[in-house]
Parts: structure tokens; sequence; C-alpha cells
């Protein structure tokens, strides 16, 4: 019960690892309210956490939409004790493809900027929205999704490395500024991680990023929702301003 009495938001909670990380905060006592753009599966996931899950459809790229959100879930329980920034998604695509010395495609604009929009500005967003709450109760963790392409670079992801290396800048200024209120900032870089958009993937294509990890299994949701515990919880109370990897090992070639 490491979380106990805690109000936990969690953004893209509906599926994959945002589900997870509300599964093993609802089991260590935590109230956990998740947004997301898929209500479907957000509804769904709620109602099986039982009492302990509220769930709102939020599209964190929109900052008024985020400010009613916290309004109403502090007008609701009074306080927000940790704040995970899931949220995010992928428009891969090259920065340009050249055939026969002639360039025949290149990553859009559109690609680049909703990208940007969900996966940096939602952060932003929602860390904004958020800190307020958290400076005038004393203190909270805010922990946000990096990646570790965010790192190490990959190819054919432009925007979403832009986006993940993005987080990593904004949590050690966030640490910086907040931490006089009793506000921690970390972040969380997964690896190869079994989602369901991973599980889409060809069997191939994940068997051969399988290979690269030198724990020889890829990562499951439940793996990275434990780093998350531990760095939301009074256990990791002096560690600020860090980025934690989640991934087996792997380092990511060429």
């Amino acid at each position: 019960m490491r979380l106990d009495g805690k109000v936990a938001l969690i953004t893209g909670g509906a599926a994959g690892i945002g589900k997870a990380v509300a599964e093993r905060f609802v089991e260590e006592g935590a109230t956990v309210v998740l947004c997301d753009v898929n209500e479907t599966d957000g509804v769904a996931t709620a109602d099986a956490l039982g009492d302990a899950a509220t769930f709102y459809k939020v599209n964190t790229a929109d900052r008024a939409a985020v400010q009613a959100w916290v309004d109403e879930v502090v007008g609701n329980f009074g306080r927000i004790d940790i704040l995970i920034n899931n949220a995010g998604i992928t428009r891969d695509s090259t920065l340009v493809k050249v055939k026969n010395g002639e360039l025949v495609k290149q990553m859009s604009e559109d690609q680049f900027d909703l990208v940007i929009d969900v996966n940096l500005k939602g952060v932003f967003n929602c860390t904004q929205a958020v800190a307020p709450v958290m400076i005038k109760q004393g203190g909270g963790a805010i922990i946000s999704a990096s990646s570790i392409v965010g790192v190490d670079g990959n190819f054919g992801q432009t925007n979403y490395v832009a986006s993940k290396a993005g987080v990593i800048g904004m949590t050690k200024v966030w640490a910086r500024e907040l931490g006089r209120y009793g506000i921690r900032a970390n972040a969380i870089a997964p690896g190869f991680t079994m989602t369901d958009m991973v599980l889409k993937m060809p069997d191939n294509v994940r068997e051969g990023m399988v290979a690269r990890v030198p724990l020889g299994r890829a990562g499951e949701p439940r793996d990275i929702a434990n780093a998350y515990l531990f760095l939301a919880s009074d256990e990791a109370s002096y560690i600020s301003g860090q980025v934690l990897r989640v991934d087996g090992g792997i380092v990511i070639g060429t």
C-alpha cells in the first residue's frame, strides 16, 4: 500500500502502459483518475478497476480541456498527489526519402506537428495545470513518459524522438523550478515493450527487436508500471530530475 490515500492522474490510461500503471497504482492503494481520447477502452479500464478509478475523455493537446479536467478532479477529490504524463502517439516517417537522387517522400508537417502536440505540448499542458495544485498542497510527484529513443535517437522517428527528448529537457527544468515546493519531477524511458501496438507488428520484426535486448525478452507493461510506482512512492523521495531507463539493457544501433 505504498500509495495509500494518494490521488493519481494518468494520461493515456485507457490501454497499454497507462492501463498497467493504473492497475498497479490501485493495487498499492491509490485513487486513479484516467484520461484518454479512447473512450471505449478508457471506460472499460475504469470499470474493471472499480470504485478506485474514474475516467474522463480528454485530449491532452487541448489546454482548455486539460484545465477543465484538472479543476473537476480537484473539486471532486480535493488534491492531486501524482501526475503520470503517459499519453503519446507515433507518426513515423524518415525525414526525407530519396530514390535515384530525387526526393520522393518526406515527413509531412502534419505528422511532425501532431506528435509534438500530443507527446510534448500535452505533457506541458498537464504539468502546468497540475503544478499550482501541488504547490498549494505542499508537494507531489510528476513522472513523464520519455523513451530510450529520446536518449539514443532512432531511424524514421524525427518527430517522436524530438518529443521524447523534449520531455527529458522539461523534466530537468521542472525538477529545478518545482523542487522548492516539495514537488519531484522525473521521467521514464521505456524500451521495447509489448503493448497492443507492438503486438500488431509482423512476427519477424518483433523477433528482430527482441534479439537486440540483452535480457532476451521484450518488456511487459507491468515492468514499466513498476518503475512508475517506485518514482511515485515515498521510497523515491530524494530522486528528482532523473531519467530511468527500463529497457532490458538495449542500446539502439543505426
